[in-house]
């Protein structure tokens, strides 16, 4: 497994602006269209890496668990799929609908937004408030495929729970250990 590091965005970076495939309603959505009220959560993830499999069932939870706090999540899939084709948008679409995602799993075939976030490697979590800053980026927590530290989402967990109770996050924030995006050509 090749472990590459986020490149972690400076805090305070404005969320740069797309809009993307949906590959399960097969509707296209902005940025605008999908923040949510207090916070929103970006992810980068794909359907192959190991270190997304390893968190799929958290991530999936969180979601379930801060959607009625005014937390939206976004997946974004920037991987080549000509190379990759288990990251195809049908397949993306079967992974989301196999995992219970409430949230949207986006394709982004030019890799521009990707580009746009310089996101490193799947999983990338970005958390923005409700201005759209960015106010964490980095890991969802300590746990590994390779390590026996439960994935619990602490670090995203802990940085939604500040935004939500108007706190200062003063925790240190550790870059995202997977996969690196496959970028074409």
């Amino acid at each position: 497994m090749a472990r590459t590091p986020s490149n972690m965005l400076p805090l305070g970076t404005k969320a740069p602006t797309f809009n993307l495939l949906d590959t399960v309603s097969e509707k296209n959505y902005s940025l605008k269209k999908l923040k949510g009220l207090k916070a929103t959560v970006i992810m980068f993830i794909c359907n192959h890496c190991p270190f997304v499999k390893h968190v799929n069932k958290e991530i999936s939870q969180m979601a379930k668990d801060y959607k009625s706090k005014g937390v939206n999540f976004i997946a974004i899939s920037s991987n080549d799929v000509e190379n990759y084709p288990e990251d195809a948008p049908d397949k993306m679409k079967q992974k989301a609908l196999e995992q219970g995602f409430i949230f949207p799993c986006l394709y982004d075939k030019s890799q521009q937004v990707a580009k746009a976030y310089q996101a490193a490697c799947t999983p990338d979590f970005y958390v923005f408030d409700q201005d759209l800053k960015l106010t964490y980026r980095g890991q969802l927590d300590d746990s590994r495929p390779e390590n026996d530290i439960p994935v619990t989402g602490t670090d995203v967990r802990h940085a939604l729970n500040c935004i939500i109770e108007n706190k200062d996050n003063n925790n240190t924030q550790k870059p995202s250990i997977g996969c690196n995006i496959k970028w074409k050509g």
